[in-house]
């Protein structure tokens, strides 16, 4: 008896230990071009194929996960794959929000190769994108150029149309953009910015040669078709609800979206409080859209 009782104990462990694995993420380098982008894949526990999520940092980007959300999607039965931003912790390349497009083409091409989607247990038809403040601003304007993304998610999403007129019209507020930048820039994280990348430069140039997709309530009708969720939080200063989430929602209403989810947290922009939640939330989205299913 006591042998059986020991041999189910072991057994205990060695499946704790396996749904461990399961969120442990996997070093992966994704080429842009020439440019290694270092990424990290939390791979899911089981035969496959995943569904997979293309989850995208905030900037100035981070070595780790974004938000704990790549390990509990894991944990939940989707591949979750992260990367670096180029130009940021010292990596290769040059940092603007026109990079950023060409970074996530590379990773979701990465991603979809054959010889990739079999080794990581990918499925290749269903590619979720998402982000969080500057990486979800990023995931929508790469779905609004792109049909083959039929489901995205942004928490505390940036809207840079808005910001970058408000940055326009605000000296107040140009002054701590400035700021900002300066320490982004600056040693340790040294992120080195493409030439035009600054706030003041594109300012500068004029705002109407601003892609349409970086002004997300002027893309609303390219994203109207897709499953979309909207996560915000009501603490947030940095991406207010009031002034960049509920007015894109308002505009993808506007122009016809049918399968928009919002929903906000009693937090901040780190959402270090409600990170659990939030997480439960993006996974329930998940499972319950039609584009995955």
């Amino acid at each position: 008896m006591k042998s059986l009782l020991r041999s189910f104990l072991a057994i205990g462990f060695f499946l704790i230990y396996l749904s461990g694995q399961a969120a442990k993420p996997l070093d992966v380098d994704i080429d842009n071009a020439g440019v290694i982008l270092k990424g990290k894949l939390f791979s899911a526990a089981g035969a496959g194929p995943f569904v997979t999520v293309i989850l995208l940092h905030g900037f100035p980007s981070d070595e780790a996960d974004v938000l704990g959300i790549g390990g509990k999607l894991a944990e939940a039965g989707f591949n979750a794959l992260t990367f670096n931003f180029g130009g940021s912790h010292q990596r290769p390349g040059e940092s603007s929000m026109a990079n950023a497009q060409r970074e996530i083409q590379a990773a979701f091409d990465f991603i979809r190769r054959r010889e990739n989607a079999l080794r990581y247990k990918v499925d290749a038809d269903h590619i979720v994108l998402g982000g969080w403040c500057f990486g979800g601003s990023m995931a929508q304007g790469f779905a609004a150029g792109h049909d083959e993304i039929n489901a995205v998610f942004s928490i505390s999403g940036n809207d840079h149309g808005e910001f970058l007129r408000e940055y326009a019209r605000n000296p107040k507020f140009q002054k701590m953009v400035d700021g900002m930048f300066a320490s982004w820039t600056a040693p340790p994280l040294s992120v080195r910015l493409a030439k035009g990348a600054h706030p003041k430069e594109i300012v500068e140039a004029g705002l109407d040669k601003l892609d349409p997709i970086f002004d997300l309530r002027a893309s609303a009708p390219r994203l109207a078709g897709k499953e979309i969720l909207l996560i915000g939080g009501w603490n947030d200063r940095q991406v207010t609800i009031d002034q960049y989430v509920l007015p894109f929602y308002r505009a993808l209403e506007k122009a016809g979206a049918r399968n928009v989810t919002i929903t906000a947290f009693q937090d901040d922009h780190y959402f270090k409080k409600t990170g659990e939640q939030l997480a439960r939330t993006v996974i329930d989205w998940l499972k319950n859209i039609q584009a995955i299913r």
